[in-house]
């Protein structure tokens, strides 16, 4: 329907590294105005351009603009440039989503684009409140490691996304442990994983109870938790650590994301993004975020 729809979210900063944690988040705003068959969605007002690592460029705000219309649409609907034709996106440059050089955008394909797909769904909501559904767990949870393997004296390295919780939509509730928006990738399976790296998987299973209640209730995350069998560098990229997917239509929120790390036993909280040298026998514990609730329950 014609009208004009607005909406925020908000991104993790945990700033670069060698400084202090800051205890901040990154606001994305956009407007959707609809008038016939033209649309204007305008990221005006979001927050600069950071000096951490979640600044998206301009392709990726585009991506997933492209990818929140595609999903409203049929699926026999041709995925072609024709979708964006009545659409003028405007997107305000050095901010984080159209960041210019030298900002680093290494989270903005991974993570912010995650977020950008969250604040236009909250948007349309307002449109069309029969089809939207809740947030999901709106983060890749991404997850590198490296080091010399003992066994062989080689190099190794890995890289994972761990999936999460899908918001709850007005039909039905969200899966549980899945992969959701501008995450394209699957789970590793513990059978391809420990055989070849020198690393030993003590949990991977759901989350139990971290979607948010409702009429339709959100999926449930993943909780992971990796032993380091080697001295080795670990770095995850995350997301929704400081505020929660949101439910829709009085629906609770799904349950933020945690990281800790376990030394002997003793566990200390981690933030959304880190990078750590472990020892043989240090754990990265790792619990996703659930998906958001939709309607009251």
């Amino acid at each position: 329907p014609d009208g004009i729809y607005r909406a925020e979210d908000v991104l993790d900063d945990d700033g670069t590294e060698g400084e202090p944690q800051k205890a901040r988040t990154i606001v994305i705003r956009v407007c959707i105005e609809v008038r016939g068959d033209k649309m204007k969605i305008d990221f005006d007002g979001s927050d600069p351009q950071v000096s951490g690592c979640v600044n998206a460029v301009k392709a990726i705000t585009l991506s997933a603009v492209y990818y929140v219309l595609r999903c409203l649409l049929s699926d026999d609907a041709p995925k072609s440039s024709g979708l964006m034709r009545p659409v003028r996106v405007i997107i305000p440059s050095r901010t984080v989503v159209d960041a210019v050089y030298p900002a680093a955008t290494a989270g903005g394909n991974v993570e912010t684009s995650q977020r950008i797909v969250d604040v236009l769904l909250k948007a349309l909501h307002s449109a069309l409140p029969e089809k939207i559904p809740a947030a999901s767990s709106g983060t890749m949870n991404n997850l590198t490691l490296g080091g010399i393997d003992p066994a062989t004296g080689m190099d190794f390295s890995y890289y994972e996304t761990i999936g999460g919780g899908m918001g709850a939509s007005p039909q039905a509730n969200g899966d549980s442990g899945v992969h959701t928006h501008m995450s394209n990738t699957m789970n590793t399976p513990i059978e391809a994983f420990e055989p070849y790296l020198p690393v030993r998987v003590k949990e991977y299973r759901l989350r139990k109870r971290s979607g948010g209640q409702g009429k339709f209730r959100g999926g449930d995350g993943i909780v992971r938790s990796l032993q380091m069998l080697t001295e080795c560098q670990v770095t995850v990229l995350s997301d929704r650590r400081r505020c929660p997917p949101y439910g829709l239509a009085s629906g609770a929120p799904g349950k933020m994301g945690l990281n800790f790390l376990i030394v002997k036993g003793r566990r200390k909280k981690l933030p959304g993004k880190f990078s750590l040298y472990l020892s043989p026998g240090d754990i990265v514990h790792i619990e996703t975020p659930g998906g958001g609730g939709w309607g009251r329950r």
